[in-house]
């Protein structure tokens, strides 16, 4: 009999310790979404915290999908908002997203895995392993020849820098006609001395797809599914393209700047492993538990730590094997962000340290909604992943605000932009992501505090127009 209460003793108390586990972490996910963080805060002014719903609302994205890993443990994950407004599907931590260019990192571990395998080399021409299609030979190639090393770290020379993707009643080309420029994208070739600088290009990552199906004999997203997904536990993603019905039980549309659905409910992308990944935060925090895991000395990863350790590697402009890479040591970050049509992603994770965040969400105008969430999670768990931006402000008369009204043209995009003053304070109207309130830095550059868009006026005697974030320029035309 006391064996028998000691059993239900032991019982409770697991129990018990579980339910205050799970209560505490609802209390941080609770804190969490009701303490965003803008990603600008004027120096001296009390930080303003909002709950995740409201700035959802505000910028225009429908749908969010969340996950954390702490001490090399996925902590919590949650869906916010809809997968489709129209139906009325929420969206929960299974939901499927389109990775966007997160789809790289992932996809350069099928080379990896084949480089392991002592089917590839890094260093050497890729034309070797090219069956039916090649790299032009050209003058940019004679002296340096591309390599995988280069395809993954953004240093090939290719051209194209991504993809926008074919509407469900687009005819969907084949990858040679996509390498071959006979999609809606130019023809991929070299066209600066590879090696010789850092240009971010999908147009690499396609040619290194080809690599990978022609050395293993199979589609990239068979490859993936068998070699890589699958074994690390990414049960909830596919590079298939157009994704198959089987993962279509609970996936996300993508929706424009305007939380406007996109035709089609989604862009399908015969280019998978530069933009083809469906997933999930969750089974990307599986990705980032695995190359952490690896770090820390497993022996059975899906890649050795010797790979892994050259693909942390920094190149040029802080790149390695497929991932972007921030700071050093045991304070190194790899990760990589993601943006398809409709879909605006990012994912971050301590090589060293077993943490990472992982934020999706379908719309176009995701990237400072998934800022503040990432200040915000960065801030309650004490990381230095991501943090607001302070800045310090001035007050001008309204005879200096007043000289900058007026309108101004972008004449490549056939764009007016009207400059207003109203209450003391300058508006920059009309531009795609709606007015700009304008609060000046200097006396002639301006910062509008929500979207971070800075505005520069070119004054010379007299305003003559203005840039927008020092690279658009835009001519005073009244």
């Amino acid at each position: 009999m006391k064996k028998i209460y000691f059993i239900i003793f032991s019982i409770s108390l697991i129990c018990n310790c579980f339910a205050q586990k799970n209560d505490q972490i609802l209390l941080e996910i609770n804190s969490i979404e009701n303490s965003l963080i803008k990603n600008i805060r004027i120096k001296g002014d009390s930080i303003k915290k909002f709950n995740i719903l409201e700035r959802m609302d505000f910028y225009k994205v429908p749908g969010v999908s969340i996950a954390v890993v702490e001490n090399g443990k996925i902590k919590w994950a949650k869906g916010y908002g809809y997968a489709n407004t129209e139906t009325r599907t929420k969206v929960d931590a299974n939901t499927l997203f389109q990775a966007g260019s997160i789809s790289k990192p992932l996809a350069a571990l099928s080379a990896l895995k084949l480089f392991e395998n002592n089917s590839l080399e890094l260093n050497k021409d890729v034309n070797y392993y090219l069956k039916n299609w090649q790299i032009p030979e050209n003058k940019f190639t004679k002296t340096e020849k591309v390599t995988l090393e280069k395809l993954l770290t953004h240093t090939a020379g290719m051209t194209v820098h991504g993809f926008p993707g074919y509407q469900q009643t687009d005819e969907f080309p084949e990858i040679i006609d996509v390498l071959n420029g006979n999609g809606n994208t130019g023809k991929i070739v070299v066209d600066t001395i590879p090696g010789s600088i850092w240009r971010y290009s999908g147009g690499g990552y396609t040619v290194m797809e080809k690599v990978v199906e022609d050395v293993s004999g199979l589609s990239l997203d068979d490859y993936m599914s068998k070699n890589i997904l699958l074994p690390i536990g990414m049960k909830n993603s596919t590079y298939q393209q157009p994704i198959a019905k089987e993962f279509q039980n609970n996936i996300s549309a993508a929706y424009d700047g305007n939380g406007k659905l996109i035709k089609g409910l989604w862009n399908n992308y015969p280019e998978q492993a530069a933009a083809g990944l469906w997933t999930t935060p969750s089974d990307l925090a599986m990705y980032c538990i695995e190359i952490q895991d690896i770090i820390q000395g497993k022996k059975d990863g899906i890649l050795t730590k010797e790979t892994v350790d050259k693909m942390l590697t920094k190149h040029k402009n802080d790149w390695g094997l497929g991932p972007s890479l921030q700071n050093d040591k045991d304070s190194l970050i790899f990760g990589h962000g993601g943006k398809n049509a409709g879909f605006t992603n990012d994912m971050k994770a301590y090589a060293y340290q077993g943490n990472a965040v992982i934020v999706m969400t379908n719309a176009d105008n995701g990237s400072k909604l998934i800022s503040e969430i990432e200040n915000t999670i960065s801030k309650y768990y004490n990381w230095s992943i991501s943090q607001p931006k302070t800045i310090e402000v001035i007050e001008l008369s309204n005879t200096e605000l007043k000289q900058y009204i007026g309108k101004y043209e972008l004449k490549e995009q056939n764009l007016i932009l009207e400059v207003k003053f109203k209450e003391n304070q300058l508006f920059l109207t009309n531009t795609p992501i709606g007015d700009l309130n304008l609060s000046p830095m200097t006396n002639s550059k301006f910062i509008d505090l929500e979207s971070g868009t800075i505005i520069e006026f070119l004054v010379d005697e007299k305003v003559s127009g203005f840039m927008i974030n020092n690279s658009l320029k835009l001519v005073k035309i009244e």
